[in-house]
């Protein structure tokens, strides 16, 4: 690909944006793969089993054939025949991970994406993860279409795939074309808007094939198919909606058209079958990507916070308009340092121009700006409105910041993430190692925003916490193999939360009045409960000065660092509302530190009265098993405490879904190889947190040694 191609000038029609998502295993990296050798990107196909896949590039994803960090990849693809005819279209490419620990990278990328394709298994439909993908798409209004993927397998079904997309998703999805042959004999797909067979040749790439007659065989159910599809397309549009009823003839044309308008404002979602491992239906699939999801252009606007006036404002997807930007992803590179990947949403980013952080209201100069090829790069020297980039030299610009022009500043829509359900204590081997240890731990909480660090003050330890127990491991790789820091890591626990479940109130005093200059800090808090999964809340009811404004900050920073160390058994303290609403103050000897312990103070006493518990977080799972030990599989999991959800038949195997306290699911997977001949598989979720039951809070009060103490 020559390198002038990247840096052209696109429209914004002619540009898509988009991810490719799915359950752990579908076919994502696979897919990918043969999407950048089919636009020219690559010449050679990779290969997830001989670790030569280009978006999977780190060491740990080649050796365990997963992907943990979402790839940017930039492609160029033209549609011979159909919308955008001979049009060549710039596409933005993100891989996702599949895998729940980092689905951190899912959600960023959704973000800041116009469309999505979302990888189906046909043998196995819609799986666990595929409906969190799903949600997440939805909650960012991102259209997608389907590539029903893997139709060579034993037990593909496409219309058992497309039936439990609109089941288990409530997805309006729609035969977009028909499989020909399935397993061994799967060669081709049947597209029925234009009424011709696309029937693959035997080369090794997947590069030619013929488009034919329908084979005989296959002309009633084309007929039926897309009379199916025509009525969906038609049922998005009153013209063709009276066309179609009045028995006139609907253009090929007409229909694309209303389908492209159906899919963006996310009416049908177009299904399509192939299988990337066997080089099958990927073109058609680029086609539809182009025809049917969105460009820029037709996302026309993104709304936003005016930082001057607090109102909200919003900005078209033009590069004469003020710059706005998302900074969505930030990655440590070996060569060129921190990467900060960035959506611009309207206006013009430049290299080596300063731009301001709305979020942190700080300037930043722009060293460099780069189109990524995963962990490749090619040097721009601007990046227009609907581009994705990357950038070098931005200090303090963090996931979720928005970065914009200083006269005109504004904040976009920031991207929430889950909280942490697992931790571990981790200490360097060496003493001098520590400095070290505590730089490895900041560059890689900057790059993954559900990885958090913290020190514990009892014991001294730093804790560092994540979605799973896959994610921690491989964070504790990265720092062996990029910072080459040996550490020693502790066993995995469970991330309990602590919270209240009635309205109380505490006085907080902290009076030292000994001679000379003193401390004298007196409050009286209020503590509600809160809705499950609400957060923290902090309210001043002060008025006539009783407090003085300046030491109300300095109450709330003592009140979330008591909710951040616990008072129960040494948890964080959630879903809780603390209201500051009356107290006194001293004219010389109050200080903010006083007023930052009597806040500690009160919150205490609230809570003691407050009657507290336990949060646990409970996950939910999924086990696919064969029939025969079915029973053997859900007796075990009655024993952990688990609620069983539903058990179904799919394909050869039995699936179980259940809600399990993540504390009785250490060392599940070796205990399901054993129970199964390891031929049962489990994918697992954080789902919610639920109260622990009292004989169990007991002995996690009694095993934490927490003494519930104020630090002075």
């Amino acid at each position: 690909m020559a390198a002038t191609k990247t840096k052209r000038d696109f429209p914004l029609d002619r540009i898509r944006n988009i991810g490719i998502i799915a359950h752990i295993d579908a076919g994502k990296t696979t897919t990918t793969e043969r999407i950048l050798f089919y636009t020219g990107r690559t010449y050679k196909i990779g290969n997830i089993d001989e670790g030569t896949t280009v978006t999977d590039w780190m060491e740990q994803e080649r050796e365990r054939g997963i992907t943990i960090v979402s790839a940017a990849i930039t492609a160029f693809w033209t549609v011979k025949k159909g919308l955008f005819e001979g049009c060549e279209t710039r596409i933005n490419l993100i891989d996702t991970p599949g895998h729940v620990d980092f689905t951190a990278e899912v959600e960023r990328s959704l973000r800041v994406l116009d469309g999505a394709i979302i990888v189906l298994d046909s043998s196995s439909g819609v799986q666990s993860q595929t409906e969190t993908v799903w949600r997440q798409a939805n909650k960012y209004n991102v259209p997608l279409i389907a590539f029903s993927n893997k139709m060579d397998v034993v037990g593909a079904d496409f219309q058992a795939t497309i039936q439990s997309a609109r089941d288990r998703l409530g997805a309006n999805a729609v035969a977009y074309n028909l499989p020909i042959g399935k397993e061994n004999d799967f060669k081709g797909v049947v597209d029925l808007l234009t009424e011709k067979a696309l029937i693959w040749e035997d080369d090794e790439t997947g590069t030619k094939f013929n488009e034919t007659e329908i084979p005989v065989d296959m002309v009633e159910e084309t007929k039926k198919a897309r009379e199916k599809l025509v009525e969906e397309i038609a049922g998005t549009d009153d013209i063709l909606m009276e066309k179609y009823l009045e028995g006139k003839e609907i253009t090929v044309e007409e229909l694309k058209k209303a389908l492209r308008k159906a899919v963006i404002e996310s009416k049908i979602v177009p299904t399509m079958a192939g299988s990337s491992l066997r080089n099958k239906g990927v073109q058609p699939m680029l086609d539809a990507v182009i025809e049917y999801l969105p460009s820029p252009q037709d996302i026309a606007t993104i709304a936003g916070i005016n930082q001057k006036t607090g109102e909200e404002e919003e900005r078209k997807a033009d590069s004469a308009a003020p710059l706005s930007a998302l900074a969505f992803k930030i990655q440590i590179d070996p060569h060129v340092g921190k990467l900060t990947y960035i959506r611009v949403y309207s206006g013009t980013l430049k290299s080596g121009s300063y731009i301001y952080n709305a979020t942190k209201q700080t300037r930043e100069r722009v060293g460099r700006l780069l189109l990524m090829y995963a962990n490749d790069r090619e040097e721009i020297e601007q990046a227009y409105a609907g581009e994705i980039v990357a950038a070098v030299g931005l200090k303090d610009t963090v996931t979720g910041n928005t970065l914009c022009g200083e006269s005109a500043p504004i904040i976009l829509e920031s991207i929430s993430f889950p909280d942490p359900v697992i931790s571990l204590a981790i200490e360097p081997k060496t003493k001098s190692d520590q400095e070290k240890l505590g730089h490895a731990l900041q560059r890689l909480s900057e790059e993954d925003p559900t990885f958090r660090v913290k020190s514990d003050k009892e014991t001294g330890q730093t804790i560092i916490a994540g979605m799973g127990e896959l994610q921690l491991e491989i964070l504790v790789d990265r720092m062996k193999r990029e910072f080459k820091l040996d550490a020693n890591v502790g066993q995995p626990q469970v991330a309990y939360k602590e919270t209240i479940t009635q309205t109380a109130t505490g006085e907080g005093k902290y009076i030292r009045q000994t001679g000379g200059r003193g401390q004298y800090g007196h409050c009286l808090l209020r503590i509600e409960p809160l809705p499950r999964g609400t957060g923290r809340e902090f309210v001043s009811e002060i008025v006539g000065g009783t407090i003085p404004r300046e030491f109300i900050s300095p109450i709330e920073k003592g009140i979330i660092e008591k909710e951040d160390t616990g008072i129960l058994a040494g948890f964080p303290v959630t879903d809780i509302r603390v209201v500051v609403y009356d107290g006194s103050f001293h004219d010389v000897d109050s200080s903010e530190i006083a007023f930052k312990i009597a806040a500690s103070l009160g919150l205490s006493e609230a809570a003691k009265k407050a009657e507290m518990i336990l949060l646990e977080p409970i996950m939910k799972v999924e086990v696919t098993t064969p029939e025969e030990f079915l029973g053997e599989i859900i007796g075990d999991l009655s024993s952990k405490r688990a609620q069983i959800l539903s058990s179904e038949t799919r394909g050869n195997a039995r699936v179980v879904v259940a809600l399990v306290p993540l504390e009785e699911m250490h060392g599940y997977a070796t205990a399901i190889r054993s129970m199964s001949q390891g031929r049962a598989t489990y994918y697992m979720e954080a789902d919610h947190y639920e109260t622990v039951p009292q004989n169990i809070t007991q002995k996690i009060i009694e095993s934490s040694g927490f003494t519930g103490r104020v630090e002075h």
